[in-house]
């Protein structure tokens, strides 16, 4: 008699979220391919160029958060690039192009 009555709403409880597990795995399933606005921009697939774009969006958010002037070339990074000589202007490029996206996609700034 116990094991009745807290088997059943276990049972119950269990039945009631399959469908709720499987339509959140199918929508998630069924996203269209398509490129994130803070993923890397195609043609830059070298590691370091993919790190600067991902610098380029934190330091535009730590500047938001800092009330610091919204400026990519004010950055640190951007003056100083963690890369060698030879790559900055790459970095610095993709650095810019990450500080723009994340501008870009937050409109409150």
């Amino acid at each position: 008699m116990k094991f009745t009555r807290l088997a059943t709403p276990l049972i119950a409880a269990a039945l009631m979220t399959s469908p709720v597990i499987m339509l959140a795995q199918n929508a998630q399933n069924n996203k269209p391919a398509t490129q994130d606005w803070n993923a890397a921009p195609a043609g830059t697939e070298q590691a370091s160029q993919n790190q600067a774009f991902r610098d380029g969006i934190e330091a535009a958010k730590l500047d938001k958060a800092a009330k610091r002037p919204i400026d990519a070339k004010v950055s640190h990074l951007y003056k100083k690039p963690p890369v060698k000589k030879d790559q900055q202007d790459a970095y610095r490029s993709d650095f810019e192009k990450g500080y723009q996206a994340q501008l870009a996609h937050d409109t409150s700034m």
